[in-house]
């Protein structure tokens, strides 16, 4: 039963958060309109269409992970009960944050609406304070060492090169 309200409160938290953030605000901004732009702008067009999609298909993973792994949702009201560790995160802590800001990026070259890159440049701003003043405190509290081990040897923001598994737990 855990994991299905983890389930419905994930699926009801990406809506409100990532739904508005990532579509939202972006469709208020532009209307999706796709701007008129010279040939050599395609290159950048099909560039955004794949970080759109990358950026989608990492945050549904990276959800569908609270709920499976976590017994949790990413929203600070129903945290998880375990720390996820696993999957993407074995290579960066905020893939879901990052993922948010590649659907941004990639709708503003998509679309060539480049308005949405300064929108982008907040919402980043805002994504590294609320994990910095918040989030990062709150994990440690929750999960202690754990965490800090986690923390230490995965980046916040630039994935790394190879996965990171902590030791003994066989992820």
């Amino acid at each position: 039963m855990r994991k299905a309200g983890a389930a419905l409160g994930s699926a009801v938290f990406f809506a409100l958060a990532p739904g508005v953030v990532a579509g939202l605000v972006p469709w208020w901004l532009t209307g999706w309109q796709v701007r008129s732009l010279p040939a050599w702008w395609l290159p950048l067009r099909l560039a955004g269409v794949v970080l759109l999609v990358a950026g989608t298909v990492v945050l549904v993973q990276a959800f569908a992970r609270f709920v499976v792994e976590g017994l949790g949702t990413p929203a600070p009201v129903a945290p998880t009960r375990e720390l996820v560790v696993g999957g993407l995160y074995r290579y960066v802590r905020n893939p879901m944050y990052l993922a948010v800001l590649a659907a941004i990026v990639g709708q503003a070259l998509a679309l060539g609406q480049l308005v949405l890159l300064p929108y982008a440049a907040v919402v980043a701003a805002a994504f590294v304070a609320f994990v910095h003043w918040y989030e990062e405190p709150t994990l440690a509290r929750q999960f202690g060492a754990r965490y800090q081990a986690y923390r230490g040897a995965v980046p916040g923001w630039w994935p790394r090169r190879h996965p990171w598994s902590p030791a003994g737990d066989g992820r």
